[in-house]
């Protein structure tokens, strides 16, 4: 699977439709499901995307909790009950269904923000405030990545 990477920022039209920059719909090109998985980020003001590859990922990583625990309904209903699975239309565009912009604050522009196996979907300022806030916090905690085994 390819990564979603780099910031890209896209005109949200009247309807609700958004281009998915051409470089993020590459990276699901050769999954089954051509288009992209949203839902409310729970830490943050946007919102969380993925290709169907991951979703299924991330189901079989709920597997490891027990079927009927408190833990995996809480996460399986955060995750997939707020779900929405987005088709791309002939011109690589999404609509973001009003509830979805509503939580991330979008109005007329979306920042499509690459995280490797995922993305985020941000207001252009939001996403400013975020990545500074982050830089701040990666310097501050002088972070850096594990090596790699």
């Amino acid at each position: 699977m390819g990564l979603f990477l780099s910031t890209a920022v896209n005109k949200i039209d009247k309807k609700g439709r958004v281009s998915v920059p051409s470089h993020f719909r590459n990276v699901v090109s050769a999954l089954s499901f051509q288009g992209v998985i949203l839902f409310p980020s729970h830490h943050h003001a946007c919102l969380e995307g993925f290709g169907i590859d991951y979703i299924e990922e991330i189901s079989n990583r709920l597997d490891t909790f027990d079927l009927f625990s408190n833990e995996q309904d809480d996460l399986a209903t955060t995750i997939f009950g707020e779900s929405v699975q987005l088709a791309f239309d002939t011109d690589g565009r999404i609509l973001l269904p009003q509830e979805l912009r509503e939580h991330a604050g979008l109005t007329n522009e979306a920042a499509f923000v690459g995280m490797g196996q995922k993305f985020q979907i941000w207001t252009p300022e939001g996403f400013q405030a975020r990545k500074s806030a982050s830089r701040a916090n990666v310097a501050s905690k002088s972070l850096t990545l594990p090596k790699g085994q």
